[in-house]
């Protein structure tokens, strides 16, 4: 039966959802992107893509999914013609294939356009939204849910170690989704988590972020006050209780709000009596006052605590039985690139993690300072996101690395929309900071000279995680290659 979507490209003919045979993915290596394309490909579809460039993890999954790709846009990437072609929000309207995309007249909807017409209206959405601990979260819940047997769909915006790949159709109603606040497309510049239909959330955290499309924290908080709206009154929403921001967001929910904590028992549902070590967490779980029983999460850090908490309270709600809460948690094993341990060569510990917001450093040199206590802790940086590279947060990133003993900061690399130079993340800067703080610190321009610093200076015993939401030039490959031929 025919379904005709208008879509919102005014340059796209109308949709019909059921003559759609082949898709074309527009920027398919992005975590959202590849996630989706494999869905895509598990529904049925014959499925390619197309984009600029493609690198491990991501690469590794359309390679499984046995989903093609071109490197590079050129118009010649849409022979044969697709019955649609799904574009990512990285695509600038001055791309070469998205030319030659509205020139065809070709139907196109962006991912998240698509993503709520073909999967979520049919489905009980679950969406993880917020400024941090989506990805995890989002894994954490699918996980728990999977454990219970109840077979959910999602689609995370990264890996999941346990399950392998970041999307997957179930037979299960549920559908846990990672909504994430950037804006959809170049012909549609609303956050995408306003196409997810959620019919449960989870608002983790609020803090300014994506500052090249948000002009300050107001409008950055209205996106998410928008969002939670979208909770019908028989719906839920989990927020995470101890921020002013998250309070003030919630209350523009029309359905029932529960908040949710490790760090104070006043909460809906809390976690106390929290030890962390190199095995991970154990907490007990309350539920407004009452104790149901204690958990152990594999992973460590109160973040992760706190996500684990929510991800539980929805998981129980959702149907999953306390046995299989407690067997999901303490089997978890986590997302690749947070706090993901790539190797221990020459005795050196080398770990990779997303971080990127000060925040999110902090959280993660805290988690591995208790994970790994009496060792010498290095915390490499790239401040590659479009908030990371403007000064933003330029003080705020001096208390960021205090759990950490060494700090080597890279220069951003090169980005096709140059920032003024008055509003720009001054590395050097940082790194003399951190110094008067009693650091080792250290400014290196390029991935090559930080791991030319890193191959000297690393020793037995050493941690050291690196951190950027991008390739980071290779660094962490190389590294692993010296170290094991030294």
């Amino acid at each position: 039966m025919s379904r005709i979507l208008d879509p919102t490209s005014p340059d796209s003919p109308p949709v019909d959802l059921g003559a759609i045979r082949t898709v074309h993915v527009l920027a398919v290596a992005g975590t959202g992107m590849g996630a989706f394309a494999c869905l895509l490909k598990e529904a049925g579809y014959e499925v390619r893509g197309s984009d600029q460039a493609v690198w491990p993890p991501m690469s590794e999954v359309l390679s499984a999914a046995g989903i093609p790709w071109r490197e590079g846009f050129s118009a010649e990437n849409l022979e044969p013609p697709p019955d649609l072609v799904v574009v990512g929000n990285v695509v600038r309207r001055a791309n070469p294939e998205a030319d030659a995309m509205r020139a065809r007249r070709l139907p196109h909807l962006s991912f998240p356009e698509a993503l709520g017409a073909l999967f979520l209206d049919t489905r009980h959405p679950i969406v993880v939204a917020g400024t941090h601990g989506k990805t995890t979260t989002t894994a954490l819940v699918t996980w728990l849910l999977r454990t219970a047997g109840l077979d959910p769909s999602f689609l995370v915006g990264g890996v999941p170690k346990n399950l392998g790949r970041p999307s997957q159709l179930g037979r299960g109603q549920h559908f846990v989704v990672e909504g994430d606040e950037y804006d959809t497309a170049y012909f549609d510049k609303r956050p995408k988590f306003l196409h997810y239909r959620p019919q449960t959330a989870i608002l983790t955290s609020l803090e300014f972020d994506h500052a090249d499309i948000y002009a300050d924290i107001e409008a950055y908080t209205a996106a998410f006050e928008r969002f939670v709206a979208l909770v019908p009154p028989s719906g839920r929403l989990l927020a995470c209780a101890g921020s002013a921001a998250v309070h003030q967001v919630a209350a523009a929910c029309p359905g029932r709000v529960e908040t949710y904590s490790a760090r104070t028992e006043a909460a809906d549902w809390a976690a106390r009596d929290l030890t962390t070590g190199p095995e991970g967490s154990h907490f007990e779980l309350i539920h407004r006052g009452r104790p149901l029983g204690r958990l152990h999460l594999a992973t460590g850090g109160r973040h992760n605590v706190e996500n684990a908490v929510a991800a539980v309270a929805v998981a129980l709600e959702a149907g999953a039985s306390w046995d299989a809460v407690r067997e999901g948690l303490s089997t978890f094993e986590g997302v690749r690139r947070r706090q993901e341990l790539r190797g221990s060569p020459g005795e050196v510990t080398v770990i990779e993690d997303f971080a990127h917001h000060p925040t999110a450093v902090e959280a993660t040199l805290g988690a591995l300072r208790r994970r790994f206590p009496g060792r010498r802790l290095w915390a490499v940086y790239e401040p590659r996101s479009n908030t990371a590279r403007r000064r933003i947060y330029q003080h705020r990133y001096e208390e960021a690395f205090d759990a950490a003993d060494c700090v080597v900061v890279a220069s951003p690399p090169p980005h096709p929309d140059p920032i003024p130079e008055a509003e720009r993340f001054d590395p050097p800067a940082l790194a003399e900071a951190l110094e008067r703080r009693g650091k080792h610190a250290y400014h290196r321009p390029t991935p090559e000279a930080v791991h030319d610093l890193l191959a000297g200076a690393l020793r037995p015993g050493d941690v050291v995680v690196v951190m950027s939401n991008g390739s980071f030039g290779g660094l962490i490959e190389r590294l692993l290659q010296t170290l094991e031929s030294r």
